[in-house]
């Protein structure tokens, strides 16, 4: 008979995939393919099983699930399951940059606003210091289940299409986080009044409709995301983050770790059901995981995750190094048994008021560790002393430069020569 281990794997997609209806007919033909010694090879049931009128309707249907379902007990996100030839090159080159030793730079928001300017074409803050575009930029979707067209930041989801075409165009890469409304109460991402919101947004719950129809609404916006020739622009889709912490209405102590998953696979899903092929998903605690075991807690699993991440942000020097560093320690271990890429998904020190805080903070804990990309958040316009990348005349400027020149950074103009 078959394992337990890929029977019980078998069902979990079966249950996943299918109606009950269908459940039943393969629960029958699962049995009559153990009395003829089927050994969990899918190509058993295409070669060895001789059926009759009504079981050659679900042959061929039998046979492709079974090898989708031995693909899922293997542990592994495959190219012909999940991604466009696009997201596929994206996810090689994510893989490639920490094999060369080197790591991109990213900064979310970067194109489209910065200190003292808004809106300005071909502008960026961090152009502005070193003369190229990072390598990684990073978006957010938030507010666009409300507003249509523009995020909670008042960009226009226009503008940033524009500028996701244009990353990808120059070698970049781009991110996108969703900070999504509260669907309970109507307020944002950031209330955590009510420890029923996710399971409300679940199928059977009070919400499930409507944020179904906010999950369309980001695929569309997503696969409209096109270059001139129609092309899909491959992107890093990164929702549910910082769950390890309660501040999200998804977080830790707002709901339970199966519904959190179910959350992620219901997400995961809509995504491919909409034809979003071109995603690729990351997974982003905070740094509150000691181990691998609290890391992988909540992870939604290989089938779907293609980065693990970490946002870590600095308050006090001496602490956001030890975690950051223990953080990384963890990921490597996680990257190394789930065969995972790995990135530092968020970082920064608000306002950077230490003059060399890229090469004497920043660096010397990334460098021992294989990432893909470092991101720090956004320079807003909007608020006072709300900024973590320079800008031409910030005190850590020339700092910045020595790391822009550094040979393990990469920046937009540098991917073109990633393998």
């Amino acid at each position: 008979m078959m394992g337990k281990t890929l029977y019980e794997k078998y069902i979990t997609f079966c249950m996943q995939s299918f109606p009950i209806s269908l459940i039943n007919i393969y629960y029958l033909l699962l049995l009559k393919l153990y009395q003829k010694g089927w050994n969990g090879n899918p190509t058993f049931v295409l070669c060895n099983f001789k059926a009759d009128s009504y079981e050659k309707f679900f042959k061929l249907i039998l046979g492709i699930t079974m090898c989708l379902s031995v693909a899922c007990a293997n542990g592994n996100k495959t190219t012909v399951e999940t991604d466009s030839p696009e997201a596929q090159a994206m996810l090689d080159k994510l893989k490639a940059i920490p094999q060369q030793r080197q790591f991109m730079f990213g900064h979310h928001d970067d194109p489209v606003y910065g200190i003292g300017w808004d809106g300005d074409s071909a502008r960026s803050d961090v152009k502005s210091v070193c003369g190229d575009y990072p390598a990684m930029m990073s978006f957010d979707l938030g507010r666009i289940e409300i507003y249509g067209d523009k995020n909670l930041d008042n960009v226009s989801l226009a503008r940033i299409r524009q500028e996701v075409v244009a990353q990808y165009e120059r070698g970049g890469m781009s991110s996108f986080s969703w900070h999504v409304d509260n669907p309970v109460t109507g307020k944002d991402s950031w209330d955590v009044s009510d420890s029923t919101v996710v399971k409300s947004v679940l199928p059977g719950g009070v919400n499930h409709d409507k944020f179904m129809g906010w999950l369309d609404k980001v695929a569309d916006y997503l696969n409209s995301i096109q270059t001139p020739e129609g092309i899909k622009v491959p992107v890093l889709f990164r929702p549910w983050h910082e769950h390890t912490g309660s501040w999200f209405w998804w977080g830790q102590n707002l709901c339970s770790t199966e519904d959190y998953k179910a959350l992620w696979r219901m997400t995961y899903e809509r995504m491919q059901e909409k034809g979003a092929t071109q995603l690729l998903y990351a997974y982003s605690p905070g740094t509150e995981p000691k181990d691998s075991v609290e890391y992988l807690e909540r992870y939604p699993g290989d089938d779907i995750i293609d980065l693990i991440g970490v946002d870590a942000y600095q308050f006090d020097k001496d602490t956001y190094v030890k975690s950051l560093d223990n953080a990384l320690t963890i990921m490597s271990q996680v990257s190394k048994a789930h065969k995972k890429v790995m990135a530092v998904t968020e970082t920064g020190y608000e306002t950077i008021p230490d003059s060399v805080w890229w090469t004497q903070t920043l660096m010397p804990v990334i460098e021992k560790y294989p990432i893909s990309y470092v991101l720090v958040w956004r320079n807003a316009r909007e608020r006072e002393n709300h900024y973590y990348a320079p800008y031409p005349g910030h005190p850590s400027a020339d700092d910045f430069l020595n790391f822009y020149n550094d040979s393990r950074t990469l920046f937009a103009g540098d991917m073109k020569n990633v393998k």
